[in-house]
């Protein structure tokens, strides 16, 4: 894997585990109802990125099912180390393939 492909996983990873904060305290905030959406942030590689991703708890819930899925802005995949898998007006949910998902799959903070 080339230096460019470990830098993106990893910062995804790190977005993740942001996220994974995020997540908890809406977890204390969702009587709201599943249509509540809160903002995540991006989790792409771009480590200066810092927009927000409107998305539900339950959805966020949904993808982070896989530790090699993540939430991004349309726009801010990297297509070659990751798979756009759905796409909304608002995000879309990208996955990771070859040796970028062994890195994050390891650095998962939910395995």
């Amino acid at each position: 894997m080339d230096d460019r492909a470990r830098r993106i996983a990893e910062n995804e990873a790190l977005f993740r585990d942001l996220n994974e904060e995020v997540g908890a305290v809406a977890h204390s905030f969702s009587a709201g109802g599943e249509s509540r959406t809160f903002d995540f942030l991006c989790e792409c590689g771009d480590p200066a990125c810092a927009q927000r991703v409107p998305v539900t708890l339950t959805k966020y819930e949904e993808l982070r099912a896989s530790p090699l899925r993540f939430v991004v802005v349309p726009g801010h995949e990297f297509p070659d180390v990751e798979h756009v898998i759905e796409t909304t007006p608002a995000y879309s949910v990208i996955e990771k393939f070859g040796e970028a998902a062994t890195i994050v799959r390891d650095r998962d903070p939910r395995r």
